[in-house]
């Protein structure tokens, strides 16, 4: 579709197809997400009811106050050590990283001593905005552009709404064997999907696509397993624990979860290029492969729902409810709702947590 929307990033791979040919759906990914000058989260703030959506941490604060709560439990419970890495990645704004702050130096206020604060995140826009939430807490944060370049030492890695906006591939399955999907100019000055003339080898794919019907889609994620493969690795060998936070399924299996929010609607991901958040439902049954296979543990992952409930959302929220008015009140019932109800964000979103080799999963695992 033509538009004057698709501005200098649709002209640029335009330009790139009717060069190189089409391009697959991670690098297009790539581009519209991370383009230099104008890739979307280069270039703007997403965030809250003037972006395009809201994580939970923008819902309410008590959800950043219970992971930074989590954070100080893991602390104690690795030796509480002289320093702690305490990592961030995909830290938006920078709400859940001062709520987990400033719920830690209430609670625990040695473990806020011990860290040293990294946040992985590209964009200069939203950097701009985390020093700006975490001025108050008294951490200078180092910046990093991949999780590769934090210091080794006992860490506790966090990721919400992380992993979902990495770039994948998407293959279907035809008659015969599988074909990678690939997005191609659409005839009027605008993209669409189609498929590759050459099979991709079912090698490339994950054992639970290989009885795929006929038309079935297939996504898989090498950027994604890049990740995990880090901080599983780091993990194998140093005390410290992952929480991922996402939305996603928890085994690997077919279907086309490739999605754009602009706006707070769905829109397609072939318009616009730049201007609309490009996601796709994270696979934790993969995660939990790459984690076990670099030497770590992947815990079996929780409902956000029943994560926040086993760690004390309602009792911080009664507690929050205490010398409200009618009004407030009722916007913090609403919130814990909306982060935990099955019909709102408690069931999609799943919690996985990663840790070294032990035997005791950490709570609220445990009772997993």
């Amino acid at each position: 579709m033509a538009n004057d929307e698709q501005d200098e990033l649709g002209d640029e791979i335009r330009h790139r197809i009717s060069l190189n040919g089409p391009l697959n759906i991670a690098r297009y990914m790539s581009l519209c997400l991370s383009h230099s000058e104008h890739g979307y989260y280069m270039t703007r703030d997403p965030l809250g009811v003037l972006g395009d959506f809201t994580t939970a941490p923008e819902i309410s604060q008590i959800f950043g106050e219970i992971i930074g709560l989590w954070t100080a439990y893991i602390w104690q419970a690795i030796g509480a050590p002289t320093r702690l890495q305490l990592v961030e990645l995909g830290p938006g704004r920078g709400t859940l990283m001062a709520d987990a702050l400033r719920a830690i130096r209430a609670a625990a206020p040695n473990c806020m001593a011990a860290l040293d604060l990294h946040l992985i995140e590209t964009s200069p826009v939203l950097r701009a905005k985390q020093a700006e939430a975490l001025a108050a807490s008294g951490i200078s944060p180092h910046w990093h552009d991949k999780v590769q370049a934090v210091p080794l030492g006992a860490a506790v890695f966090l990721a919400n709404e992380f992993f979902d906006a990495l770039p994948i591939h998407q293959y279907q399955r035809v008659d015969k064997g599988w074909r990678e999907i690939l997005v191609t100019n659409d005839g009027q000055g605008g993209f669409a999907p189609g498929l590759s003339g050459m099979p991709a080898k079912q090698s490339y794919l994950p054992r639970a696509y290989h009885d795929a019907p006929i038309g079935a889609i297939a996504e898989i994620s090498p950027a994604r397993d890049a990740v995990m493969k880090a901080i599983a690795e780091r993990l194998s060998r140093q005390a410290g624990a992952a929480l991922i936070i996402d939305y996603g399924h928890l085994a690997t299996a077919p279907g086309d979860t490739l999605q754009a929010v602009r706006e707070h609607d769905y829109v397609s991901p072939f318009e616009a290029p730049g201007k609309a958040d490009l996601t796709s439902h994270v696979d934790f049954g993969q995660l939990a492969r790459i984690t076990e296979k670099a030497g770590a543990t992947a815990h079996p992952p929780l409902t956000q729902g029943a994560f926040l409930k086993a760690l004390g959302i309602e009792a911080r929220a009664a507690m929050l409810r205490t010398g409200a008015d009618a009004d407030q009140s009722a916007a913090i019932e609403a919130a814990v709702k909306r982060l935990t109800d099955d019909d709102a964000m408690g069931h999609l979103f799943k919690v996985l947590c990663v840790t070294s080799r032990t035997p005791e999963p950490p709570a609220p695992f445990a009772a997993a």
